[in-house]
């Protein structure tokens, strides 16, 4: 994959998007790119010695190579675990599209490929004027669906990707997460998300694996 960037979204919360972030930029780092990862708006950090941290933000950082600085990676660290939107009000906080459009600038000046890493679904918004779809525009980059494989994953994915075309943007791939082990039928569920998204290759499937580090599940991407 040539792609200077990609921006990765979920079905819903809990995808996975962050687990497959994270192989994506292993897997990209294996074929000789620099590859960083950016997660610009994320809830529920905790407070450090050196600011604001997010589990996330940490891994994608953990798996980039150069390792970016943690405010061009996360330049908004919002401590409340609740939707962004309400985490920024909370702080008093005005999520501006400039400062991220900044931050990935400066990412992107020591990368080959910077993955761009979502909130919660396609369509939860990053502020009261600022829409995922909004920044995906802005920063000119094609969209990247994970699928969380569990109970609703096949509406939830077909909506999902209706709905980032009809947007305007780009659907270059989707990646399955089995984040549900107990789910029931789950081959043939993958089976039936290729059919219906049969113009979109599948990048791989990502076992559910919780000790499994991120370049282990790199191994199982493709595209």
């Amino acid at each position: 994959m040539e792609l200077p960037g990609i921006y990765v979204t979920g079905t819903d919360t809990g995808a996975g998007k962050t687990v497959a972030s994270a192989a994506l930029l292993h897997a990209l780092r294996a074929r000789g790119r620099r590859a960083v990862g950016m997660k610009p708006v994320a809830s529920g950090c905790v407070a450090t010695a050196d600011g604001w941290r997010n589990d996330d933000a940490l891994a994608l950082q953990a798996a980039s190579d150069p390792v970016p600085a943690y405010g061009d990676l996360n330049p908004y660290a919002l401590p409340l675990p609740v939707a962004p939107e309400i985490a920024a009000r909370k702080m008093g906080v005005e999520i501006e599209l400039a400062v991220i459009q900044a931050a990935h600038a400066r990412l992107a000046m020591h990368a080959d490929t910077v993955v761009v890493e979502g909130v919660g679904g396609w369509a939860a918004p990053l502020s009261a004027q600022l829409d995922q779809a909004g920044l995906v525009r802005a920063l000119r980059l094609p969209v990247l669906l994970v699928v969380g494989l569990r109970l609703g994953c096949i509406n939830h994915a077909r909506l999902s990707a209706r709905a980032i075309v009809a947007d305007g943007h780009e659907l270059v791939g989707w990646i399955a997460n089995e984040v549900d082990p107990a789910m029931d039928r789950i081959d043939e569920n993958v089976e039936i998300l290729s059919a219906r998204l049969e113009e979109v290759p599948c990048w791989g499937r990502l076992p559910h694996s919780p000790r499994a580090g991120a370049g282990e599940l790199a191994r199982h991407l493709r595209w």
